[in-house]
């Protein structure tokens, strides 16, 4: 809590040693106090504080020099201070700071002018209307300092600042001429030398233009604009940004109405003029408001300074910045509205301009900067999904579809132009995801007809396109690939034709591009194309070649090049296809890459170029087919291929090698080809392949002189002046004039052959997705500033093999470098991973060899081509030591760790990192720290050293900032441990490289310090105060300001952001600090203040920087964060244009929601996640937006539904793009009726007011939301969210439960079963099957006996309609089939008569299964065979559930009978097509009654496999229901039989079968199989454990003679199931072992005698027992299973996964199964295997591991064990019956006697388990069966002993003595003897207990009240056993000690006097002379007692009726 004392600074603080620290301490206490204390409390502080303040910001001694994070925050405490409190001493305080200003000679080191300006701006911007009449002296003082005379750049930027701010709040104060002159100046500072002037000036001219000015002069705007341009090329990335948004500003200041000569511009015109100006694109002109500029104009003002001779690459580059934020200040509606006239204006006035084709370079350059601004910006970010669709057809109508012209007068589109757009309607068609029908309308075709466009690049762009285009439209592409290979061959036939047209080869090459595009979509949508077009295509490409060599050479090349683009395009289809080819394609490959002839290598061949392109061609297509094998079949690369395949590519690369030795042409480029392609690019294409395809392959097939080979040539290739293909001579001209500046700048796209590997910036990774910017900027500002440093550009025509590559859809059309430098990546990739895998020797003569390329004389005069060697060099070894530091160390150590090596390479690393080049220095210091890590100790310190020396010795800024780098690698990659000696000197070192003024020197020195922070983890600890200490001080320095320093650094860090990398570091302590931020408060705050100041910044990349630190500080100390203030700044962070500050503050949204959901819904509230919900509908793109709605609906869902719902509904109701665009397109075929009607919803949406669209993907995260609230309420088992009466009978409203919404749900299910998005519908099903199964047996609120959902089958049924129409898909017809099985299989409806269109659904889809071939399920066409094989197994799987919910639905027999033959021959044959399909075999296909067409299991194989698998187990699940109901259409369906009434091949009537069923073995296998896994894994998952119990299941029918015969028997099947039986037994849990123990009874009944044969080589024992029969084995497994549920001390007590109640069923039915088993063997060992059972038994009534009751509910188990069948044998004495009984009674007793004594839970438990086994043995016995009198008496005793001895166990010990007494009753000799033994125990407990209740103080614990009730019972039941004479003698015993429990005169009566009474009353009326006569026997006391209690009892009883009359009657409905 804050308080006024914080307001006080101590003055002798700031004078001491920390007086930095401490003086930000207090300013951020200060500022915190001010915001929370209120204005009546600050008041009478004020004075004091701003007297504080003053000095502070004043410099007044003691005061240092403030500082930025000073003047921050003084500036920001004066602007809370006064918007709270007073403001009148606001004009003193202007003043007093502007005098500081004022000064004209201050002190040095008391200079507070650049302090004072940023006071005066901050409380000028906040408050400058209060102080209007100081506006002009301020303005006129920030003239005067910012004009070049000023001392230093950061006073005159901050002297424009304040004018900026100034002006933003007290313009109007301002004379005409005081504005004038303000405006004049800042014109002139946009040229000025200071960049950060520069800034400045751009941001006031900003404010001095104001957008909504109708009064525009358009000179001011095109001279502005062309101001900035001009400034353009030396202005760094920060300078360029301002001056683009001057540019942007100005020129979208124009797009407002002209304001009329006699009228004020209004406000809000802005967005008129948006709306109503949209030109029509066609050129018709239109009525509207007349604007400044008309869109064409002010685009043009920017294409005509970028179509200039004279701009610079910079330049032009720069202008496309300003196009970006032109079009951001725009608008997206403005853009969306105005996107035909964007693209015109790009295509006609940029793509085609003269300037912009000068050059290939050129032309890719501009391709590059058009489509990143129509892709990335225009497209992902401005435009909704309408406005895609929209870009679509107007990029298709108006320029793709104008090819070729057929009408006079037309022109064709410019091949330039083609490009661009092909490439955006592809990313546009990513984004959709699926194309809308419109859409497909207008691609559909011109995409096919442009793959015969002349130009090369247009085919490529054409064909990459029409893979999108069918991967979003995929009901399209079996159609287009039968068009385009129809069309393929037609020009193919047509190329040997005399009368041929012109360009057919080029028609064809285009086709074989498309073919091949569309051949890569096939394995990502298997359902929609049939796989015999694969054959057709690859005879085809076989055809070719062979016909090859008939032809002529230009001929030839188009047949070879067609046919092995075919050929690599199959290859993406994987193993399975290429299997079976493999063979021929290696005979191919052979023919096509032999080896070379003496004519090859001899010089002077005689060959022309046309035959050296030919032969060079040749083979760089059959590698390109090589290569894709390789990325795709890795299964098939055996040693064999790979041999075969290495012997291949040698021969290639010695061809290459021999075309490069004797040709004099490559040698000399100035010799030009007249081949389409230059032999040289030839060659470059050929290396590159064979290169890449080594790299694929591995190395462990090359021999050692293929390896030194291959190094060889690759480093021949990257790092020698020989192998340069630029002109040598103009290289050597360029280098005297010393013209030469940077490769990175060079505009041929070749630049000297550098490798782009060494800037990955320039190249990003398609398949890494968006890059993320190391200083945090936009990527499109990034991608822009790296193309400025992008010497060669990509595209994707260089390697046409990316077409058919596999790639993920949504990424970016790829880029590959031209061959010239792809070779050389290619090259130094293959070194990268070739050289540490060699030993030494070779590594020191590459080393060697690298060394001497980049030290050659010949590079001298060739300056370029050097340098490009140079940084090959270095990339080369910086990724080779990567790829070392991955693999082995020691061999890694062996390679690189000899001095020779070493020495070598750090003579070329040392250079680097002191070269100017920052990508020689990244490079060279990673390098150089990879190398440390990898050469030892030695080596290590000797670079420390010499570093150390460099620092020292070299004051060169590059040589100081390289050697900072290095320190920093060095220590992450050896490591915190082995240089942790080193750690004081690196880190004292870096320290004082970090206070270097010079950018260059502190950014790197700090980047590096926050590498050893990270890498020295907790071994940083002792630096960690200096370091803060350190980090407080730069913030200071004025010359680590962004402006600060002289004026050449104050323009070079703008590209070097010191506080981000400051930020960086503080983020890196909180790690190494830690949980001590807890702790340690100095550190915390200094830490937490600085962090808050980086927040208060105004660069977006330093705030997100400090984002990151708040994150990772709220794991450490989150109470030390204001959470609510925090969520709120973020919120406000969500709404900013900077993409990477909404993308860091989703993130810490993210953590916080993952904190504390609840804060986030109090701060947030429902407005927040509206807020999240907008984001990712405006911009998908952004990361992180889902994880935090779906984290927060996580946590809150259960506690509030509906209000999720609510959201989820406003995303719902809203048209999604493609709907709009489909019905706009037409309106006919519009979903109606009857039922979809009642859920009050239109399919169409049209009609009324236009409704809001959202994104499709928007609305599918909605459903899925949807989805995972009913399923997170569900798991919460909160009831009344199901329930509706209950919620009633609870109060509570029901309003916003979950049932409630049920209508809402469904509604929403409709709403997206009619989308146009397949994706959409599937998730309304799952939506709607959610609302099925969890409402299914929810009552309903109105009728009792009715169910909810009743009253809403009609629009389920509406919901589901959709699935089955014509444009449905094949994936939500299955999910349609699904959800009907779940409708009709829930219960809802139960009449059959009564379901209505739902089972007729159902049924259809039935009857369709029943055909072969393919299916026509619905309204949908013919599908394809994989989609008809995928429908077959979900509609079978559907029925699969029917039938497994049958068992609690009886209804369901009714919806199953007519189908069950159907049903189980469909079963049973997909049972056994998985099990063939699992073994990729075909020798159980039947096409009789197969369900899966044979010829698809080749190539189906890998798309099918994963439907069965996920489908199988429920088939056989509902297979063994019908086979356990012993159903005979599964039999026959087993038997292979269509009908159940055709008699299957058997035994004779009345024999068990002997053969097994057709198909028992396939299913037998199946099961077999999937036991074996599951065992395997032990895996207690729940769907593990269901597919264990499934399998056994079936097991148990499966065993059974109908179905298995005799097979399951022989041994090698029998010893299998057996082995697998034990080894369930012993890891599955219990509910599994139970099921396994029914198994083997089942397999033990139904083959009975048969299993009693012994094995072939078994033996019986010497007493006839089959000890090695197969019966023997299924005793085995029981007795197994019963031993291992005891547990030991070897075993845990409780198995992972088992339940109590689990363990007690596995038991019971083991011994059962036991039991059936043994009853087997006939009655020959009936007792021996009793005994066996009796043993097993007595294991648990001795356990005493075990704290659960085992034996308790196990007891019925003991007497099954111990019935007897009628029989004279076992009441012999001494028979083994007896015998038996007799060793468990003993066994029951000594364990008794051995708890004797001991106290504790388990040890009454044993006492008690076994007292009842002993009684239950007693009274279960036969009543012949002799039993020692000893041992009865011992039992007697013991039990008596229990009663009256032990408390806890004498309500057991009652039970038993009761039972006993009971049970002697019935004449049993033995517990007649029982009795007298147990009745003087039985007084004395009841005397005692007499004793107990006789105690006013006390009552009797209620087990005793219990046991003694228990007793009295018992003397009950022997007394009615007497015969009369007998009576007297009894009552004579049992009435004194009734009496003793009587005691009539406490009130209320006890428990036991009742109980006693009534026990007397019945002797009473029993006998009632006998009672009479005892009774005059008693004591005259002892009677009276018993007189009274019987007349109060009798009186009691004679009152009851009548007063019970008197009570009111429970009422039957109250039930």
């Amino acid at each position: 809590m804050v308080s006024v004392d914080d307001l006080q600074i101590d003055d002798s603080k700031v004078a001491g040693d920390n007086g930095e620290v401490y003086l930000l301490h207090w300013l951020s206490i200060a500022e915190k106090a001010v915001n929370e204390l209120t204005a009546d409390v600050l008041k009478p502080e004020q004075a004091m504080l701003e007297a504080a303040l003053l000095k502070v910001g004043s410099a007044v001694d003691p005061y240092p020099l403030p500082g930025r994070s000073t003047r921050q925050l003084v500036a920001r405490s004066f602007v809370a201070l006064y918007s709270k409190a007073e403001t009148r001493r606001l004009f003193d305080t202007v003043q007093s700071f502007i005098k500081v200003a004022n000064d004209p000679k201050p002190p040095e080191t008391k200079d507070a002018r650049v302090t004072a300006l940023f006071i005066i701006g901050e409380l000028m911007g906040a408050l400058g209307s209060q102080v209007m009449s100081l506006a002009t002296d301020v303005a006129l003082l920030c003239l005067r300092l910012a004009k070049t005379a000023s001392p230093t750049v950061l006073l005159r930027s901050n002297a424009l600042v304040c004018l900026r701010k100034l002006l933003t709040t007290a313009a109007r104060a301002l004379t005409d001429s005081t504005l004038k002159d303000i405006l004049k100046q800042c014109r002139g500072y946009l040229s000025d030398k200071a960049f950060p002037v520069q800034r400045a000036a751009a941001e006031v001219l900003i404010v001095l233009y104001p957008a909504d000015d109708g009064n525009r002069a358009i000179s001011d705007v095109e001279s502005i604009v062309q101001l900035c341009i001009r400034n353009l090329d030396g202005a760094d990335q920060q300078t360029r940004r301002s001056l683009a948004r001057l540019a942007g500003h100005m020129l979208a200041s124009t797009q407002v109405e002209r304001a009329a000569p006699a009228e004020v511009p209004k406000k809000g015109k802005k967005e008129e003029g948006d709306d109503n100006d949209v030109p029509v694109p066609v050129g018709i002109q239109t009525e509207g408001p007349k604007l400044i500029m008309p869109p064409t104009q002010m685009l043009q003002v920017l294409s005509l300074q970028f179509n200039k001779a004279v701009a610079s690459r910079k330049t032009r580059i720069g202008i496309f910045d300003f196009y970006a934020t032109l079009l951001l200040t725009l608008g997206s509606a403005w853009v969306e509205s105005n996107y035909a006239v964007i693209a015109r204006h790009f295509f006609t006035e940029v793509v085609t301009s003269m300037r912009s084709t000068s050059s290939r370079f050129e032309i890719l350059t501009v391709r590059k900067l058009v489509s990143t601004l129509l892709r990335d910006l225009i497209a992902v970010r401005m435009l909704s999904e309408q406005g895609q669709i929209g870009a679509i057809r107007e990029l298709s109508l108006a320029y793709v579809r104008k090819w070729p012209a057929v009408m006079p007068g037309q022109s064709s589109p410019n091949p330039l132009v083609l490009v661009i757009a092909l490439r955006e309607i592809a990313g546009l068609l990513q984004q959709l995801g699926s194309a809308p029908p419109p859409v497909q309308d207008v691609l559909a075709d011109p995409l096919v007809e442009l793959l015969a466009h002349p130009t090369h690049s247009v085919r490529v762009g054409a064909a990459w396109a029409l893979r999108c285009f069918t991967h979003s439209a995929p009901r399209r592409l079996a159609k287009s690939v039968l068009t385009v290979l129809e069309t393929l061959q037609n020009n193919v036939n047509a190329l040997v034709s005399p009368a041929a047209p012109a360009g057919v080869d080029k028609r064809a090459l285009g086709s074989a591009y498309g073919l091949a595009a569309l051949f890569s979509v096939i394995p990502e949508k298997p359902l929609y194309v049939s796989y015999d077009l694969s054959q057709r295509v690859l005879d085809v490409a076989i055809q070719l070649l062979k016909r090859s060599g008939e032809h002529d050479i230009k001929i030839a090349a188009v047949e070879v090049e067609v046919a092995w683009t075919c050929i690599s395009s199959l290859m993406g289809l994987g193993p399975n296809f290429v299997r079976q080819y493999l063979p021929q394609l290696m005979i191919l490959w052979r023919n096509a890459l032999p080896k070379p002839t003496s004519k090859d290598t001899a010089p002077h061949s005689g060959r022309s170029d046309a035959e050296w392109g030919f032969l060079l061609h040749v083979r760089e297509c059959a590698l390109g087919a090589i290569f894709c094998f390789l990325q795709n079949n890795a299964a098939l690369i055996t040693l064999d291929v790979s041999r075969r395949i290495s012997s291949l590519l040698s021969n290639a690369l010695q061809f290459a090698n021999a075309w490069v030795a004797q040709s004099e042409e490559a040698r000399d480029p100035g010799i030009q080809s007249q081949a389409d392609v230059p032999l040289l690019t030839r060659e470059a294409m050929l290396r590159r392949r064979i290169y890449q395809c080594y790299s694929a392959i591995g190395f462990s097939s090359l021999t050692f002189s293929a390896t030194e080979a291959l190094l060889q040539s690759a480093v021949t290739l990257f790092a020698s002046a020989d192998s340069y293909l630029g002109s040598t001579m103009q290289a050597a001209i360029a280098t005297s004039a010393g013209n030469f500046t940077s490769i990175w700048l060079s505009a041929d796209g070749y630049a000297f052959g550098v490798s782009l590997l060494a800037c990955p910036d320039a190249v990003p990774d398609p398949a890494a997705g968006e890059i993320t910017d190391r200083f945090n900027r936009d990527t499109i500002e990034a991608s822009m500033d790296n193309l400025i440093t992008t010497p060669v550009l990509g595209s994707i025509e260089h390697d046409t093999s990316l077409l058919w590559r596999p790639f993920r859809f949504g990424h970016a059309c790829p880029e590959p470098a031209p061959p010239a430098t792809a070779v050389v990546d290619a090259a130094i990739s293959l070194f990268s991973q070739l050289l540490p895998l060699q030993d030494s020797s070779l590594v020191t003569k590459t080393v060697a060899q690298l060394a001497e390329g980049y030290k050659s004389p010949k590079l001298e005069r060739n300056v370029g081509r050097k340098t490009a060697v140079f940084v090959n060099a270095t990339t080369a070894m910086m990724l080779a030591l990567r790829v070392a530091g991955t693999g082995p160390q020691k061999q890694a150590r062996e390679a690189f760790g000899g001095a020779s090596v070493t020495n070598t390479i750090t003579d070329l690393l040392r250079e680097a990192i002191t070269y100017g080049d920052v990508v020689l220095r990244d490079a060279g210091s990673e390098a150089l720290g990879r190398l440390a890590g990898l050469a030892g100790t030695a080596y290590l310190t000797s670079q420390v050293t010499a570093l150390v020396d460099q620092v020292v010795n070299n004051r060169n800024p590059e040589g100081r900032a390289g050697c900072a780098l290095a320190f920093g690698a060095i220590y992450n990659h050896v490591g915190g441990l082995a240089a942790g000696p080193l750690l004081k000197t690196t880190v004292n070192l870096l320290m004082s490289l970090a206070s270097d003024p010079h950018p260059l020197v502190h950014f790197w020195a700090l980047s590096a310090l926050g590498e050893v922070i990270n890498a020295a983890s907790l071994s940083y600890a002792p630096y960690i105060n200096t370091t803060i200490g350190l980090l407080v001080k730069l913030y200071s320095m004025e010359s680590h300001e962004p402006e600060g320093g002289s004026l050449g650094n104050a323009n070079m860090a703008g590209d070097l952001p010191t506080y981000q990398i400051t930020s960086r570091l503080i983020d890196a302590l909180i790690g190494v600090i830690g949980p001590e931020l807890q702790e340690s408060s100095q550190k915390r705050n200094v830490i937490l203040e600085l962090v808050t100041q980086f927040l208060h910044e105004p660069d977006a990349g330093i705030n997100v920087e400090a984002i990151r630190c708040i994150e990772h500080f709220l794991i450490f100390a989150p109470s030390e964060v204001d959470v609510p203030e925090l969520i709120r700044e973020l919120r406000s962070n969500m709404s900013s244009t900077r993409r990477p500050l909404k993308v860091a503050s989703i993130n810490a949204l993210y953590r916080l929601v993952q904190r504390d959901a609840l804060m986030m819904s109090k701060v947030g509230g429902d407005r927040l996640v509206e807020d999240l919900f907008s984001m990712l509908d405006d911009d998908a793109t952004i990361e992180g937006v889902r994880s935090v709605i779906t984290s927060w609906l996580t946590q809150t869902a259960a506690q509030n539904p509906s209000a999720w719902i609510d959201l989820c509904q406003r995303i719902m109701s809203r048209t999604t793009a493609s709907q709009q665009a489909t019905e706009a397109a037409s309106q006919t075929g519009v979903f109606r009726d009857e039922e979809s009607e009642s859920l009050g919803v239109v399919a169409s949406g049209g009609g009324g007011a236009e409704r809001q669209t959202s994104r499709w993907r928007t609305q599918l995260f909605a459903l899925q939301c949807l989805h995972e609230i009913c399923r997170i309420t569900v798991a919460a088992g909160i009831r009344e969210h199901l329930d509706i009466p209950y919620a009633k009978l609870r109060g509570l409203a029901t309003k916003r439960l979950l049932v409630s919404r049920v209508p809402d749900l469904i509604r929403m299910a409709f709403t997206a079963s009619a989308a146009h998005v397949p994706d959409i519908r599937q998730e309304g099903l799952v939506v709607l099957r959610d609302v099925i199964e969890i409402f299914a047996k929810a009552p309903d609120p109105d009728y009792e006996d009715a169910l909810f959902l009743e009253q809403h089958q009609a629009p389920i049924t509406a919901a589901l309609t959709p699935a089955f129409g014509q444009d449905s898909t094949p994936e939500v017809l299955a999910a349609g089939v699904q959800v009907c099985a779940v409708f009709v299989g829930s219960g809802v409806v139960k009449d059959v008569s009564r379901m209505g269109r739902i089972l007729k659904l159902l049924t259809s889809a039935l009857e369709q299964s029943k055909g072969f071939g393919t299916l026509s399920i619905g309204d949908l066409g013919q599908l394809s065979p994989n989609a008809s094989v995928m429908l077959r197994i979900s509609t079978l799987t559907a029925w699969a559930e029917l039938q497994m919910a049958s068992a609690q639905q009886a209804y369901l027999e009714d919806v199953l009978k007519p189908y069950r033959a159907t049903l189980s021959t469909l079963w049973i044959a997909s049972l056994r097509d998985y099990a063939s399909i699992r073994v990729d075999s075909e020798v159980l296909q039947d096409p009789q009654s197969a369900a899966l067409d044979s010829s698809y299991f080749g190539l189906g194989r890998e798309v099918l496999l994963p439907y069965y698998a996920r489908s199988w187990p429920r088939m056989l699940r509902a297979a063994s229901i019908s086979m356990r109901a012993e159903d005979p259409s599964i039999l026959a369906a087993m038997d292979g039989l269509e009908s159940p009434g055709i008699e299957p091949p058997s035994a004779e009537k009345g024999e068990k079968r002997k053969d097994p069923t057709a198909f028992f073995f396939p299913v037998f296998g199946l099961v077999y199989e999937a036991l074996s896994h599951q065992s395997a894994d032990q895996s207690s998952a729940s769907g593990t454990m269901e597919m264990t119990i499934t399998a056994i299941d079936a097991l148990k029918s499966l065993v059974r003679p109908e179905y298995s015969g005799s097979a399951i028997l022989e041994p090698a099947i029998f010893d299998e199931l057996i082995g697998l039986s034990y080894r369930l037994a012993l890891t599955e849990p219990a509910l599994v072992q139970r099921h396994l123990v029914e198994m083997i009874s089942s397999l033990a009944l139904s083959q009975g005698e048969r299993l009693l044969k012994p094995q072939a080589n078994g033996h019986t024992s010497s007493d006839g027992f089959p000890a090695d029969s197969p019966l023997s084995d299924c005793l085995r497994i029981c007795s197994f299973a019963l031993r291992h549920a005891v547990p030991t001390s070897r075993t845990p007590p409780v198995q992972q996964g088992n339940s109590f109640a689990e363990r007690v069923a596995m038991i019971n039915g083991t011994f059962a199964a036991y039991r059936s088993v043994s009853t087997q063997f006939g009655s020959k060992h009936r007792e021996d295997l009793r005994a066996v059972a009796i043993s097993l038994y007595s294991a648990f009534l001795k356990d005493e591991l075990s704290e659960q009751d085992l034996v308790g509910p196990t007891l019925h188990s003991l007497k099954l064990i111990l019935e007897v069948v009628p029989d004279a044998a076992v009441v012999e004495e001494n028979s083994p019956y007896s015998r038996a009984v007799h060793g468990l009674l003993s066994a029951c007793l000594l364990n008794l006697e051995e708890m004797r004594g001991r106290e504790g839970a388990v040890p009454q438990l044993k006492s008690k388990n076994n007292m009842l086994a002993a009684v239950l043995m007693l009274t279960s016995v036969p009543v012949g069966v002799r039993i020692s009198q000893v041992a009865l008496d011992q039992c007697c005793y013991l039990i008596s002993q229990r009663l009256t001895e032990v408390a806890e166990l004498s309500l057991t010990a009652a039970h038993c003595a009761k039972t006993l007494i009971q049970g002697a009753t019935a004449g049993n000799p033995s517990l007649q003897h029982c009795v007298k033994a147990l009745v003087p125990g039985m007084i004395t407990y009841v005397a005692r207990v007499a004793s107990l209740a006789s105690d006013p103080n006390s009552l009797p614990p209620d087990l005793h009240l219990r046991a003694a009730e228990e007793v009295l019972k018992a003397f009950t039941a022997f007394y009615t056993s007497l015969p009369e004479s007998k009576r007297m003698l009894a009552l004579a015993v049992f009435l004194p000690v009734e009496v003793m429990l009587l005691d009539p005169t406490r009130q209320p009566l006890s428990i036991l006097h009742v109980h006693a009474v009534a026990q007397l009353l019945t002797f009473a009326t029993t006998t009632p002379v006998a009672f009479k006569e005892a009774a005059a026997k008693l004591d005259q006391p002892v009677r009276e007692k018993l007189e009274t209690s019987v007349r109060q009892a009798i009186a009691g009883n004679a009152s009851a009726p009548s007063s019970q009359s008197a009570k009111p009657q429970i009422s039957l409905k109250a039930f």
